[in-house]
């Protein structure tokens, strides 16, 4: 995934697009800080901040899924793009976090 890491990052920066990268985000539950959550990227955009989150498999599986799905639901951060380089098309996948 370092790899990856790496390639998206001199992307993101030859777009001029900002980001922040394994930024530490507090992860809540009912108020109380329960955790940290350190995403491979913090996207800003002009109206919010998108998490991106890298994966090298096979296929992004209902886990993988769950796992961001839920560090988001505890985090201030609505929309995660959880992109798979692990297949020889790239596949992204957005979550979209809603109460």
């Amino acid at each position: 995934e370092i790899i990856y890491h790496k390639a998206v990052a001199i992307e993101l920066t030859h777009r001029n697009i900002t980001f922040s990268e394994e930024k530490s985000i507090d992860v809540s539950y009912k108020g109380k800080k329960i955790g940290i959550y350190r995403p491979d990227f913090i996207i800003e955009d002009i109206e919010d901040k998108v998490i991106l989150e890298i994966k090298v498999a096979p296929m992004i599986t209902k886990a993988m899924q769950d796992q961001v799905y839920y560090y988001a639901k505890g985090t201030k951060y609505k929309l995660v793009l959880l992109a798979n380089f692990g297949t020889s098309k790239v596949g992204i996948k957005r979550l979209i976090y809603t109460v």
